[in-house]
């Protein structure tokens, strides 16, 4: 209870920027919870508890974006609204990627394994998948495009299903991403352990920097598409159980949780496009 009333949905749009923070305590607390009692599926649970301290916020922010649409008519301007929502997610989203990352970073190799044991086994997975085909860029975006579009489906039906349950899979896409930013940058920081001048300092924020924006360049894109259509399927889902389905109300949410769908799919394409034709590039 104390962690979900931490701050209330009107003050995180309000100022998402302290959502960064929020996620890194909310990430690391479920880590630390995770490794002392359940140590025997840490992997899973920290995400679970990192998905449960978040609730509250993530429902209520839904029910205020569905009663938006109550008093904003025009569309433009309701979209505009949804982007407070959607920056509050993302911050979230960030701070819990960057305190997975650290985690990874900085914990022991031996515990490290044992933490993101189902990270590690699903970017592994992810990599075999795809590199075989690496030499086709079109056969590498066609299979990140399905897989990212399963995602975003399975965004849309936990959020209309369970209302925050789309954070779930938010967050275990951020251990992921947390725990592959790790893992590039723990094998940066080996190539200069040797190093114990000065410059190591600098060096260790240029790795970690480096392996940041290697994952965010389209990583960014993907994530505002799965928050988009989980917003999407959250607030039709409050619609259904406010309004008659025949009532305007309804089919002023209903058209607006459309728009949100169409605009999350064409970002995923973009998103996809970055990471099969520019991030390779710059890195």
């Amino acid at each position: 209870m104390v962690l979900e009333l931490l701050i209330k949905p009107k003050k995180a749009e309000r100022t998402p920027w302290e959502m960064f923070f929020i996620g890194l305590a909310y990430a690391s607390i479920a880590i630390l919870l995770s490794v002392w009692i359940f140590s025997e599926n840490i992997s899973l649970v920290m995400v679970f508890l990192a998905t449960l301290s978040c609730t509250y916020l993530v429902q209520g922010t839904m029910r205020l974006e569905e009663k938006k649409d109550e008093r904003i008519r025009k569309e433009t301007k309701l979209l505009k609204e949804h982007t407070k929502a959607l920056s509050l997610f993302m911050f979230l989203f960030l701070g819990f990627s960057v305190a997975f990352s650290l985690w990874y970073i900085f914990t022991p190799a031996e515990l490290n394994q044992k933490i993101f044991e189902l990270q590690i086994s699903t970017i592994n997975s992810i990599n075999s998948n795809v590199s075989g085909n690496f030499s086709n860029s079109s056969n590498v975006f066609n299979k990140i495009l399905i897989n990212n579009i399963k995602v975003l489906f399975f965004s849309f039906l936990f959020a209309f299903f369970y209302g925050a349950g789309a954070i779930f899979i938010l967050a275990w896409n951020a251990a992921v991403v947390g725990t592959a930013i790790g893992s590039f940058a723990r094998s940066g920081l080996g190539l200069i352990a040797q190093d114990l001048g000065l410059s190591s300092i600098g060096n260790y924020l240029s790795i970690y920097s480096l392996s940041l924006m290697r994952y965010l360049t389209h990583g960014w894109l993907e994530i505002l598409a799965y928050f988009t259509a989980a917003l999407a399927g959250g607030i039709i889902s409050i619609a259904i159980i406010r309004h008659d389905v025949r009532s305007p109300e309804f089919r002023t949410v209903l058209f607006d949780s459309i728009n949100l769908a169409l605009i999350s799919m064409i970002m995923l394409v973009a998103a996809a496009a970055v990471e099969v034709y520019i991030t390779p590039i710059l890195f």
